[in-house]
């Protein structure tokens, strides 16, 4: 097949004081780039990459006639809604594409509405609040301490850090205050649940669950709050480390697997999720799953030393990293009505 392969590309590494990393957080490596274009050569595809910025849609225009399907991996360039900006220009010119449609890729990046929607089929989601502006907080005062404070409409533990869990209103006012001045958007306060937690990688068509990712936090510094903030995911989480916070499989009871593959489930087909998608989840005090939010197209880091936790799982489940992209490729095509065409990978 021809594959177009839509990315945006990350320039600069991880660090939260340098203002053009704040626009890239969500943006791959080159190196996850590199890597996904030689996988899907290994599969036998011919790959053209196109790099989601002010021109896509002209190269998409293009190159419709030359490629079969796209595998989309961008996050977008601007606004809350970025991440469906790709997708309705495949949409716009009838290029078929991996993952969800637009309204999939903007509600789950809208942390608020996804809440909403899962709220409305009875799935399991901690107390939150959305607030755009100060006074809102002031006049509507928050009653389920401690919480988590963060960018309703960010990823990749963007304007996340440690001291983002809170216990206190003055601290909660504060924080609150720096978040709206730093990414001007609304801020989502959500209870923080105490129990562990836990990533979950769906794939396929139909959708099915990959060994679960437990992340745990017991090698964090003394004091460091037990949540996957930016420190814990891009500083305690590093090779150079020498740690592994990942548990995969996560050691559960057949009774609490059961219970976070159909949360996962529920939500992945609730959200209109297609192909692949990654959910968080986290205990409440009493053990009971919720969903704390989504990510498409999640990471997905070539190399098993970067423990990008949507590839932990395909490993764990005895996926190489080609059968992985394979597998998502085949779930695309099959709702296309695509004969997928591939040749299988030499491992």
């Amino acid at each position: 097949m021809h594959i177009g392969l839509v990315y945006n590309m990350r320039h600069t590494k991880p660090d939260l004081n340098n203002p053009e990393y704040l626009k890239e957080a969500e943006f791959d490596e080159p190196t996850t780039i590199e890597g996904m274009t030689r996988a899907l050569e290994k599969l036998g595809h011919t790959v053209v990459g196109i790099e989601a910025n002010e021109d896509a849609y002209e190269k998409l225009r293009n190159l419709k006639s030359k490629i079969d399907l796209v595998f989309n991996v961008a996050e977008g360039m601007h606004g809350a809604d970025r991440e469906a900006q790709l997708p309705a220009m495949m949409e716009m010119l009838q290029i078929p594409y991996t993952g969800p449609k637009p309204l999939g890729y903007a509600v789950g990046l809208n942390k608020s509405v996804a809440k909403e929607i899962l709220t409305s089929y009875g799935i399991a989601t901690p107390h939150w609040m959305t607030v755009s502006k100060l006074s809102y907080l002031e006049e509507n005062p928050v009653n389920f301490f401690p919480v988590i404070a963060k960018p309703l409409a960010e990823g990749s533990s963007k304007g996340i850090t440690a001291k983002n869990l809170v216990d206190n209103t003055e601290d909660l006012k504060n924080l609150v205050a720096e978040l709206l001045e730093k990414f001007h958007q609304p801020v989502i306060i959500e209870e923080y649940l105490p129990g562990r937690e836990f990533t979950v990688a769906v794939i396929g068509n139909p959708a099915r669950v990959l060994p679960i990712v437990e992340i745990t936090f017991n090698e964090l510094p003394e004091g460091m709050p037990k949540f996957d903030h930016f420190e814990a995911k891009w500083i305690y989480d590093n090779p150079e480390q020498q740690k592994d916070p990942v548990i995969c499989p996560a050691v559960l009871t057949p009774e609490l697997k059961s219970k976070i593959e159909e949360l996962c489930l529920r939500s992945f087909d609730a959200l209109e999720m297609r192909d692949w998608a990654r959910i968080d989840v986290r205990l409440d005090k009493n053990g009971t799953p919720s969903f704390i939010e989504v990510n498409c197209p999640p990471g997905v880091m070539p190399d098993p030393k970067d423990n990008s936790r949507f590839v932990r799982a395909a490993l764990a489940d005895g996926l190489s990293y080609e059968k992985m992209l394979e597998e998502i490729l085949q779930s695309a095509c099959k709702r296309y009505g695509i004969v997928y065409e591939g040749t299988r990978s030499k491992e």
